[in-house]
């Protein structure tokens, strides 16, 4: 007899969540990829290791803790190979970058990040060493010194000249304007009168500091301060911005002041006829890219167009001229990779100026990051004809 019908379980209830969370975890532990249970997958389980005809023998139920252990360290054995050890240099550059040729260790890593800006990840991670970057590391309370220290400890090429000068002209520069928060000041002509309310334990909780030989700043509000050294038996009086005596009343009562509200812009700049032709072929692009088929079809799910780079080029030339739309396959920086519909608009200089139907919007693209190119097929005229009348 069938099951009674009856009503089906939500989609988000707590089994079907705890399934999609564990599915999701093991894909990010390397469990499983894209769906399948990985060779440590299967040796988690007990199955045949890579290249050996035998399954690993199950072990002992109990202990627990003894079954988790020796799966794990069989699925660790075969995961090591594919696995590099993470490094503990990198390779310094002429031309104020470094080149780490794999992974590092987690103190260089976050070092040298607060050191260099990422330029570019993939096999190797390049880092580029800026004026703002240097300021970066000494604003975290490193020294030139340490900074010196740091890169000829973890580089295996000498330091180059270039990065010695730009740290020690970096640090030269850092500190001589400082900037600080007080609440109010104190200012007298005689430097003794501020040594006298500096030396008061009664202006302990004033929080005094003096910057200059004739001027102390405070913590507290410019009311409390006035207080404090009326008790301390001192004449202050308070002043201005400009620093004329502020004159206050009985019973004066002031709203506080309003600050002027941020100007709103008029709008964006007007477009030129670049970008007006340019998103009108985006536009004709990305209708036809829903309808027209692909002349180069991929051979399976998400494989991006190849072309040489010769013939890349070509075909981002002619598409300039011909207002065609394009389907290319782009890998990023950081070595994701994706498709796109675009519409060429300039070639020049190693890049491609075109509207990203996909981002809504005009982006310029390095050729190199362009893995192939494709042309989207025009459907016939009869055809859309008929399309157009039905």
């Amino acid at each position: 007899a069938g099951t009674p019908p009856g009503p089906a379980a939500p989609a988000d209830d707590l089994r079907s969540r705890l399934a999609r969370w564990t599915l999701e975890e093991a894909e990010l532990l390397g469990v499983t990829g894209r769906g399948a249970l990985s060779a440590q997958g299967r040796t988690l389980l007990g199955a045949a290791a890579p290249g050996s005809t035998t399954a690993a023998a199950p072990e002992d139920p109990a202990p627990a803790t003894g079954v988790e252990t020796g799966a794990a360290a069989r699925a660790a054995a075969v995961l090591a190979p594919l696995l590099p050890e993470p490094l503990d240099h990198v390779l310094l550059q002429a031309d104020l970058t470094a080149v780490a040729p794999g992974p590092l260790e987690r103190p260089l890593a976050e070092t040298l990040a607060v050191l260099a800006d990422v330029e570019s990840k993939g096999g190797a991670t390049v880092y580029r060493f800026t004026p703002g970057s240097v300021r970066r590391a000494l604003d975290a309370g490193r020294t030139a010194s340490d900074l010196h220290t740091f890169l000829s400890e973890h580089s295996r090429t000498p330091v180059p000249q270039p990065l010695t000068y730009l740290i020690d002209d970096v640090a030269r520069k850092h500190g001589h304007l400082r900037i600080g928060a007080a609440s109010a000041y104190v200012r007298c002509d005689d430097d003794t009168v501020l040594g006298e309310i500096l030396a008061d334990k009664r202006a302990q909780s004033l929080r005094l500091r003096r910057l200059a030989p004739t001027v102390l700043a405070a913590q507290a509000d410019p009311g409390a301060l006035l207080d404090g050294l009326r008790a301390m038996g001192f004449a202050p009086a308070a002043e201005t911005a400009d620093g004329d005596v502020l004159i206050t009343r009985a019973h004066a009562h002031r709203t506080p002041p309003r600050s002027a509200p941020d100007p709103v812009p008029d709008g964006p700049p007007p477009p030129d006829a670049t970008l007006l032709d340019a998103a009108v072929r985006a536009i004709r692009a990305g209708d036809l890219a829903t309808t027209a088929p692909r002349r180069t079809a991929p051979h399976r799910t998400g494989e991006l167009p190849r072309t040489t780079s010769a013939e890349t080029l070509a075909t981002m030339q002619a598409s300039v001229l011909t207002g065609a739309a394009l389907w290319i396959g782009y890998v990023n920086a950081e070595g994701a990779a994706s498709q796109r519909v675009i519409a060429p608009v300039r070639v020049e200089g190693g890049f491609v100026t075109a509207y990203d139907h996909t981002a809504d919007e005009v982006r310029t693209y390095p050729l190199h990051r362009i893995t192939g190119v494709a042309e989207l097929v025009e459907e016939p005229a009869g055809k859309s004809a008929e399309q157009a009348g039905s």
